[in-house]
């Protein structure tokens, strides 16, 4: 099925504004089917964000604007995920050494045990794809890239 049969439109200004018409719907169904997997561990994207930043810099804390600055969607709310995040015993918040006013995140063991779960479920998530072939997939993603290098 094409985005004109999804969104039951059947013409566009021109090729530019249905690629990123195609993008943005494209975009809500990927979220959706990953919202699945998530659920099942009782957490969201964004806080699975968070937890997959900090196991990348484990063992190193990370600020808050640290965090917000990796995040794949940038977000003015990162303090209040990150106190879900230490509710859930997920993350844990420790007293900056550089400066006793600051908070840096640490992942737990709690964690780091909820991304070896996600983690086990790859094939589910990279199925989410399973119509494109590996290039097609590299293809695209280079696509991606190019599109924003465009704007800077």
């Amino acid at each position: 099925m094409g985005i004109e049969q999804d969104i039951q439109q059947s013409q566009f200004r021109n090729s530019f504004q249905k690629a990123a018409i195609n993008l943005l719907y494209t975009s809500g169904w990927l979220r959706d089917r990953m919202k699945v997997l998530f659920d099942k561990e009782d957490i969201t994207a964004q806080q699975f964000n968070i937890l997959r930043i900090l196991r990348g810099s484990f063992p190193t804390p990370l600020s808050t604007l640290q965090i917000r600055d990796r995040m794949l969607e940038k977000m003015s709310d990162t303090s209040r995920l990150v106190d879900r995040l230490v509710v859930k015993g997920l993350v844990k918040k420790i007293t900056a050494e550089t400066d006793r006013r600051l908070v840096d995140v640490l992942i737990t063991e709690k964690g780091k045990k909820l991304l070896s779960r996600i983690d086990a479920q790859q094939t589910e998530m990279d199925a989410i794809l399973n119509n494109l072939t590996e290039k097609e997939a590299e293809q695209l993603s280079e696509l991606l890239d190019k599109m924003r290098s465009a704007i800077g």
